[in-house]
């Protein structure tokens, strides 16, 4: 099976930048059904769900690569680059504006 497209070297679903390791997190890791992730995102199908996961199966290393590599990075961003929103949501509390988190 091939991917129906290619973008930055990650397997795609032909005409949308969802990937075949967005679709393997969303199902495999955070446990949605093929028919959970179709209704989330409009012009998904099933059957694109399927394609996907079967995809994932013949290169399961390469995509478990792939998804390490993407937290590596965003750890080593957000090392560089703090979030803000939990010093605003500090800074409201401390002024008598409770917000919760």
């Amino acid at each position: 099976m091939r991917p129906s497209a290619i973008h930055g070297l990650k397997a795609c679903i032909a005409g949308t930048r969802i990937s075949v390791a967005d679709i393997y997190v969303w199902h495999e890791l955070l446990g949605m059904s093929p028919d959970q992730i179709a209704e989330s995102y409009p012009g998904l199908t099933v059957s694109h769900m399927h394609t996907a996961i079967a995809y994932f199966h013949d290169h399961t290393q390469d995509i478990r690569e792939q998804v390490q590599r993407g937290r590596e990075t965003a750890i080593g961003v957000e090392a560089i680059t703090p979030p803000l929103l939990p010093g605003k949501l500090a800074a409201l509390n401390a002024n008598g504006n409770p917000v919760s988190p």
